[in-house]
């Protein structure tokens, strides 16, 4: 088993770097960092605050499971794991994931069974996804594309149905965290509006002012596609979609790569604020009862 975990590590490690060798033989990097030069760091600034602003919402949200399941968190306790579970996903690939850890602190502290634990921290992650495929077919209706427009009639009966079947499934499988669905998708909506505006400033800070409904729908198709277990904290196939998605949609390949790469740099600096409760134990404290 441990065998098996090192090898497919050692395989995310070797497609993430294919990939990044790949994108790298495919743009100028002369052209990237004069993008970089020119960009305006008070719209960065604000981009990071955003980006920020959008994991604590997704703390939240995460929360609101965890209190169903009799793990009444407070929210600065959640918000310190969440900071630590940015932290092993994307710098600790190799070791114990974010959730894999979160998961196992809540089964020591609670008594609960690990199937609800497992099953929320999942629920919560295609909460997330759910909500980037619904804002993606929102902004496929809004581009007015000549490849998209034809299949608009797909994009909102895929928002309809992803949504109720999501319901649903929730309704026949976990019943028990049914009555905060819609309030959980809120949560969601918000967090990805949030990291969405962030996108907005980057392209503000890169004075891009055109295209941007097209830049922001492929952020939302490489944000899918990083979820994917192929690489490590989807590096790579994140830069890979930002330059097919570009190409595809006659946008600068070269810009939309230094959007990927910002955004990445962004979530890797937040990261980092986890390594400080690697060495410092979490006290896992509760809401205490009214």
């Amino acid at each position: 088993m441990v065998n098996r975990k090192k090898l497919m590590t050692a395989l995310k490690v070797v497609v993430s770097i294919a990939l990044v060798y790949f994108i790298f033989t495919k743009i100028n990097l002369q052209e990237i960092g004069a993008v970089l030069k020119r960009a305006d760091p008070t719209y960065l600034v604000l981009a990071l605050l955003l980006f920020t602003v959008s994991k604590i919402i997704s703390a939240v949200r995460v929360n609101l499971y965890f209190h169903r399941i009799g793990i009444p968190l407070t929210q600065t306790a959640n918000l310190k794991l969440a900071f630590l579970g940015m932290f092993y996903n994307l710098f600790f690939p190799g070791g114990i994931g974010g959730d894999a850890y979160k998961g196992y602190l809540l089964k020591k502290n609670f008594d609960i069974k690990t199937k609800r634990v497992v099953s929320v921290l999942v629920l919560d992650r295609l909460s997330g996804l759910l909500l980037l495929f619904i804002y993606a077919c929102i902004l496929a209706l809004l581009l007015k594309n000549d490849t998209l427009t034809p299949f608009n009639w797909l994009f909102v009966t895929a928002i309809v149905l992803s949504v109720t079947v999501f319901w649903f499934l929730n309704k026949k499988f976990f019943p028990y965290v049914l009555p905060i669905f819609w309030k959980s998708f809120g949560f969601s909506a918000l967090v990805q509006l949030a990291q969405l505006v962030s996108v907005m400033m980057i392209l503000k800070a890169l004075g891009i002012a055109a295209t941007t409904w097209a830049y922001l729908f492929i952020f939302l198709i490489s944000s899918i596609v990083a979820v994917l277990p192929m690489t490590i904290g989807g590096i790579g196939s994140r830069e890979v979609t930002f330059f097919y998605g570009a190409s595809l949609l006659m946008l600068d390949e070269n810009t939309s790569v230094t959007i990927s790469m910002i955004f990445f740099l962004m979530t890797a600096l937040v990261s980092l604020f986890g390594v400080y409760f690697h060495f410092k134990k979490i006290a896992l404290k509760v809401v205490e009862p009214a």
